[in-house]
């Protein structure tokens, strides 16, 4: 009988699959919330949940276990100092994955991976949507008619 790995091989080998995960949680631990495409983030919360759960613990075997994946000292800190006093009472369910429009490259799926308990508004870094194409394109038809008026007065 056929038995499925549950695990999604992201089109990677092993080893790269294992770096992308575990540079997705770091970036998750620190920022809070990181748009990828939607495979990535379901894979990766699978892992962060794991590790939120572990520090939750806070002994010093939990921060060697997890300093063994997540090798940022930053990362480990906010882990283990700010998220587990934030989510300590919880059950899990610690992260929440947003589906995104696709992505206009390659109309890959894209999704927002966040944990739950930092629902602030994004930041101003984040994309905030399409820019109008009157600001984008220098030899517009409204840069020209303005252009055109302020000569006249």
């Amino acid at each position: 009988m056929r038995k499925v790995n549950p695990a999604r091989k992201l089109g990677r080998t092993a080893a790269h699959r294992k770096a992308t995960l575990r540079n997705l949680s770091t970036q998750l631990l620190v920022y809070k919330r990181v748009e990828t495409t939607e495979a990535k983030a379901k894979e990766t919360r699978r892992v962060v949940e794991k590790l939120i759960t572990k520090a939750r613990k806070g002994t010093v075997h939990a921060q060697r276990d997890i300093f063994r994946d997540i090798r940022d000292k930053q990362a480990i800190r906010m882990l283990f100092e700010e998220i587990v006093a934030k989510v300590g009472s919880r059950q899990g369910g610690y992260t929440r994955v947003i589906k995104l429009a696709p992505r206009y490259g390659d109309a890959a799926k894209m999704a927002v991976i966040e944990l739950v308990d930092y629902n602030e508004a994004p930041s101003a870094s984040q994309k905030t949507g399409k820019q109008d194409r009157a600001k984008r394109v220098r030899g517009s038809k409204k840069t020209a008619e303005a252009s055109i008026a302020s000569s006249a007065e």
